[in-house]
């Protein structure tokens, strides 16, 4: 008797070919995209990218929102963001030291966005301040915000979400830095406190996050505090 074919391996396959895999690569970024921005960064035409983006979809890898006469398309959920990090980092394991020092993919490295919240070297630097400081900690097996941390919340203006199907803190792989980085509902109420406050600018082509002049004077020392 032949043995199943792993289901896997039909999603293995949407994810190999190098057009699908630059689509999902910059909607790891966790924003909707249209049709015309996935196949410009792919570099297809837009029947193309239209092909492509239809297989996604079918594969429930990728969710679609149709407004007017446009199509924007995002990743499904955060296991199909974890999936694609967890792919990249083995993918990536023999060429660290030399892949991030190139000058397409320094700014990845320094701070990036990971479905919604902050990957790179600024985002391990966040989690590592929260575990410093206490402001997180360990509550049954999970991460929570102590009372320390909810003032701290409090103090930089972001918002704590009260309500979430995404679990509010947890430990993520990070790609580059081989440490973890914060995911979770909280991870992305403070990303987009960081952009509203304009200490971080997301980039329009790629999944970067650009330290502003006054990130630089506000966010970062905050992150280094010891």
């Amino acid at each position: 008797m032949t043995a199943p074919e792993p289901r896997f391996a039909r999603i293995a396959s949407l994810i190999a070919d190098p057009t699908r895999s630059r689509m999902l690569a910059l909607l790891l970024s966790g924003e909707y995209r249209s049709a015309g921005e996935l196949a410009t960064f792919a570099g297809v035409t837009a029947q193309a990218a239209t092909t492509q983006l239809a297989q996604l979809v079918d594969g429930a890898l990728l969710n679609v929102r149709k407004q007017g006469r446009h199509k924007y398309f995002a990743l499904a959920d955060s296991e199909i963001a974890h999936a694609l990090e967890a792919l990249s980092l083995v993918a990536e394991r023999d060429s660290v030291s030399t892949r991030w020092q190139l000058a397409g993919f320094r700014p990845l490295k320094c701070a990036r966005r990971c479905y919604g919240h902050i990957a790179g070297e600024l985002g391990v630097k966040q989690f590592e301040m929260l575990l410093r400081k206490r402001y997180l900690e360990s509550e049954n097996g999970a991460l929570a915000l102590s009372s320390a941390g909810r003032d701290w919340i409090s103090v930089i203006g972001a918002e704590i979400p009260t309500t979430s199907r995404t679990r509010l803190a947890y430990p993520c792989m990070d790609w580059s830095e081989r440490r973890d980085h914060l995911a979770g509902a909280l991870a992305r109420a403070l990303l987009d406190c960081y952009q509203k406050k304009d200490w971080l600018r997301a980039d329009k082509s790629s999944r970067a996050l650009h330290l502003t002049p006054r990130g630089e004077r506000e966010l970062l020392p905050m992150l280094e505090a010891s």
